[in-house]
């Protein structure tokens, strides 16, 4: 495994460890908040946060393709958090759980669409395996019942929700393809927040009242600016630096550790819940998420910058 993958998995991991302990922060923010400018709002505060970052880079402005990419990676992001927060309302966890999971492989199919995911089975098995496990977390959280299962319009526009965020960090692989992206992480990142935060903004003042905006606390303030800086901004910047070594499917298969975080945080807080519901899901996140280490080590990904060669040959920028 090389030096840039090796990173890549590690800042991965490191993702996964603080998206997980994001959830229960978000649940310490006031009730009655607007969820949706709430969003935006940590986007803008990560989008700051990186400026000092980006400021002096001699690429900062992105040229008319990176600005028009930029503007569908914000969408995406506007579009899956839209999605969540509508959903919310209108389903039961459970199923918003069972269709999250789908969202490495659809990664996996886009990917595999625009060519920049290689074709290969073993990954497809081990996204699976993944996926089960993510399945068998969020069964045990119900303790071991089904009825919340469903599927309605709520459940739809979720699914659309969770294929946007899917895309995005396809669209991410395919514009530093053909180098219309930066290739400085933290630049994508800023970007990408910057027009996020403009549309999950423009989603909210139609949804919400940002009059509600006026109950945050001091205690909601210093939660958001840490949700913003950490849960958004760092988050975000490794999950664009792991995306330029990676392929979108690795990357988003740690969406599956979320859930084992999150059941370890649950162990601590109350050690009466621990049961055998929760150990073939937690054993099967942990195998897939080892053979996913195994097989980069084994040189999968390392055939990765022959594919980008290859399609930034095909691109218009190489006629140039």
């Amino acid at each position: 495994m090389n030096r840039d993958v090796t990173r890549a998995h590690l800042g991965m991991l490191l993702w996964a460890l603080i998206v997980g302990l994001s959830f229960p922060l978000v649940g310490l923010v006031s009730e009655g908040l607007p969820p949706l400018l709430l969003t935006a709002l940590r986007f803008a505060i990560a989008a700051m946060a990186l400026l000092p970052l980006v400021w002096r880079a001699p690429d900062r402005w992105p040229g008319g393709p990176g600005l028009a990419l930029y503007a569908i990676m914000g969408a995406c992001q506007a579009a899956f958090f839209g999605a969540m927060f509508w959903a919310a309302h209108r389903t039961t966890a459970l199923s918003m759980a069972v269709l999250y999971v789908s969202v490495p492989l659809l990664a996996y199919c886009l990917g595999l669409g625009l060519r920049v995911e290689p074709p290969g089975g073993r990954l497809l098995v081990i996204l699976t395996l993944g996926a089960a496990g993510a399945l068998g977390l969020a069964w045990a959280e119900t303790g071991g019942r089904l009825d919340g299962l469903q599927f309605g319009v709520g459940e739809a526009v979720y699914f659309a929700g969770c294929l946007a965020s899917a895309l995005y960090p396809v669209l991410s692989k395919w514009g530093l393809a053909r180098r219309w992206l930066s290739e400085h992480a933290a630049l994508r990142t800023f970007w990408s927040l910057v027009i996020g935060a403009l549309l999950v903004s423009v989603l909210g003042l139609i949804e919400e009242t940002p009059r509600a905006l006026a109950g945050a606390t001091v205690s909601d303030l210093l939660l958001l600016a840490h949700l913003g800086v950490v849960s958004s901004g760092v988050s975000f910047w490794l999950m664009q630096r792991a995306t330029a070594a990676l392929t979108p499917a690795t990357v988003t298969a740690y969406t599956y550790l979320t859930p084992f975080i999150a059941m370890l945080l649950l162990f601590a807080a109350e050690p009466a819940r621990i049961s055998w519901h929760w150990l073939p899901g937690a054993l099967l996140v942990m195998v897939a998420v080892a053979l996913l280490l195994r097989r980069d080590a084994g040189g999968a990904a390392t055939r990765q910058p022959a594919a980008r060669r290859t399609s930034a040959r095909s691109s218009p920028w190489s006629a140039s």
